[in-house]
């Protein structure tokens, strides 16, 4: 059977506080990786992240920096490797939701902040993170998508562009980094389980509850962050050889419309 072992790795997902970033924490950890916990503002919540991954028998630290700041990424990326030794793995999975306007009514502010978040701090961090990335004879780099880059969906341009950027980021990558070493793939959740799943739900459906969805997606439930942290554990894993510059897309056999 294929390995899946990740012990004497170490890892940086960002946005990791709660969510599918706390769910791809988990996962890493149970698998044997060290994992740095990047947050932005929930220090409360990125503790229960840290403090998961120690009940595994790991190291974990948690580091407060915004993917759209370059000082602060800077920073966070060297603390890491002080910290822990060079990184082998690295999540982009920070994100937002945009507020669901239309192109005529959402102004450019917007669509920066996105932008800012979902494609350039990939970038940023995958340019910062590379030097320690490449100093080990295999490493990877994961982008968390959406499937909303397959529908490109009307009141979601801001979102849709940050998100199909992000992974233009990633397949260039991994043309550029196959020599070093380093894999680049994509995986892309449909509506997921967690804080910004229930934002959306409730914006486009008016109900609190996530899970009155559940009847109509793919196999009677909304998909999790375990759904979404088990595409990421094989992609990084020794169970992937050979896969670089791929896409995967987590949505049950098919995007079911909840509208």
């Amino acid at each position: 059977m294929a390995d899946m072992n990740l012990a004497g790795r170490t890892a940086l997902v960002t946005g990791a506080s709660r969510g599918i970033g706390r769910g791809i924490a988990l996962a890493l950890a149970k698998a044997g990786a060290d994992v740095a916990v990047n947050y932005t503002r929930d220090s409360e919540a990125a503790a229960e992240t840290v403090a998961g991954i120690i009940a595994l028998g790991r190291k974990a630290k948690a580091y407060q920096a915004s993917v759209a700041d370059e000082e602060a990424s800077a920073a966070m990326v060297a603390a890491i490797e002080t910290d822990f030794g060079p990184l082998s793995i690295l999540i982009n999975n920070a994100g937002v939701a945009s507020r669901g306007k239309t192109v005529a009514d959402t102004d450019a502010a917007e669509v920066e902040k996105l932008l800012a978040i979902h494609a350039i701090g990939p970038h940023r961090l995958s340019r910062l993170a590379l030097p320690q990335l490449r100093q080990h004879a295999r490493s990877d780099i994961i982008v968390i998508s959406s499937v909303a880059t397959l529908s490109h969906s009307a009141n979601g341009a801001p979102y849709n562009m940050g998100k199909a950027a992000g992974e233009a980021l990633a397949l260039t990558l991994a043309k550029e980094e196959m020599k070093n070493g380093v894999r680049v793939n994509i995986v892309s959740p449909s509506l997921t389980v967690s804080d910004m799943g229930v934002k959306l739900a409730r914006a486009i459906t008016g109900e609190d509850d996530i899970h009155h969805l559940d009847a109509k997606f793919p196999f009677g439930r909304v998909s999790t962050p375990d759904d979404v942290a088990a595409a990421v554990l094989w992609f990084v894993s020794d169970a992937n050889p050979y896969c670089s510059g791929q896409k995967l897309n987590i949505d049950g056999a098919g995007m079911a419309s909840f509208r």
